[in-house]
């Protein structure tokens, strides 16, 4: 591997990931010391979480590596994919158009809500009875 990598940091819910682009690859990804499919194993969570680098045509032009802790499937795959995303921002600044088109740079800042005492969750009241 290349001694030069460039790094982006992507978070969602209570995921983060470490994203690591390392040039001259052959497009292989490792999350957490696994394969990329392996890792997000359910449909589509791979596609969607590369899906910057298909955005400006770059699939195998770089070896990734992932460290991502926290969180579920979800949160993890869409922290993967705004990491990738900053990260290629630092690789070539041009691509803020289309990585901004395709909304790989928003932060969903989206959080769980605290539960609140008397409720049943966050929002959800006991049922009400009349006697």
């Amino acid at each position: 591997m290349a001694t030069q990598y460039y790094e982006g940091i992507g978070r969602r819910k209570t995921s983060t990931a470490r994203v690591r682009l390392w040039p001259g690859g052959n497009g292989s990804v490792v999350i957490n010391d696994k394969p990329g499919e392996e890792y997000l194993a359910r449909t589509g969570d791979f596609e969607t979480a590369i899906e910057p680098l298909r955005a400006v045509g770059q699939e195998k032009a770089y070896n990734i590596t992932v460290k991502v802790q926290g969180g579920g499937d979800t949160g993890q795959r869409d922290a993967i994919q705004l990491g990738l995303a900053r990260a290629l921002l630092k690789i070539e600044p041009e691509w803020r158009p289309t990585l901004r088109a395709g909304e790989f740079l928003s932060r969903d800042a989206r959080e769980k809500e605290r539960k609140k005492p008397g409720l049943k969750r966050a929002r959800k009241a006991p049922t009400y009875t009349k006697r």
